[in-house]
């Protein structure tokens, strides 16, 4: 185990969680797109042609859904085996899918919508949280907004163990019931307070936070909506 997280960040384990997965010919996530995306969109008029990145798109849940309606959406994760298995599932639009790690890559252009739903909490350290929010601000243009979802109610504050995110522990597949043995994983969850200082120590500036839901998947996530300060 060791070895493994020499090579690997810690989170990086979901790459793992999605082969050990996969492998029994199961999908982790459902197919339910977020609603909570769809209604930013909406709410700050998000048009088809403007440039949208995903960050952690994952099996593709809303990828797949905003890309076959239409919109420009490139869609990233660190995962090479979701990256994959996205473009399995929609190959007509593989290069709508690449595989990138936020904490340390760029895109080289400028988006006016990103989203990442439910990949902030997987970033227990500070570096790496803050690395997050730089991503942000430099893949942002200047008059566009991130929406972001992490784990938590907002009040709670807690943090895993980064050095057993590699560990098989126990889950139970939410559509089969199945049980399983993959890898754990890693979580960080924070107050709003907290929260609301990291957005603003990185030079973003928050235009709503809040709670929301993502059924099945995430009963109860905060959510915040940014932009980039002005005048930095």
């Amino acid at each position: 185990m060791q070895r493994k997280m020499e090579c690997k960040k810690y989170y990086e384990a979901y790459d793992d969680r999605y082969r050990q997965v996969h492998e029994k010919s199961l999908q982790w996530f459902s197919n339910n797109y977020s609603k909570i995306v769809e209604d930013t969109i909406s709410k700050y008029s998000i048009k088809k042609d403007m440039k949208i990145l995903e960050i952690g798109c994952g099996e593709g849940r809303d990828a797949l859904y905003f890309l076959n309606n239409g919109y420009n959406i490139l869609a990233t994760d660190i995962s090479q085996t979701a990256i994959d298995y996205c473009k399995c599932k929609c190959p007509q639009k593989q290069d709508s899918f690449k595989v990138l790690n936020c904490l340390t890559d760029r895109v080289n252009e400028s988006f006016d919508f990103i989203y990442a739903i439910s990949v902030l909490h997987m970033l227990v350290l500070d570096n790496d949280r803050s690395a997050f929010y730089r991503f942000i601000y430099d893949q942002l243009n200047v008059s566009g907004i991130a929406l972001f979802c992490t784990i938590g109610n907002g009040e709670e504050e807690s943090s895993s163990d980064i050095s057993t995110a590699f560990e098989l522990q126990q889950r139970f597949h939410e559509a089969t019931g199945e049980e399983l043995y993959i890898a754990g994983t890693s979580c960080r969850k924070v107050s709003f307070d907290s929260l609301k200082k990291e957005i603003s120590d990185n030079n973003l500036e928050l235009i709503e936070i809040g709670l929301t839901s993502i059924m099945p998947d995430f009963p109860t996530v905060m959510f915040a909506i940014v932009k980039r300060k002005s005048g930095i």
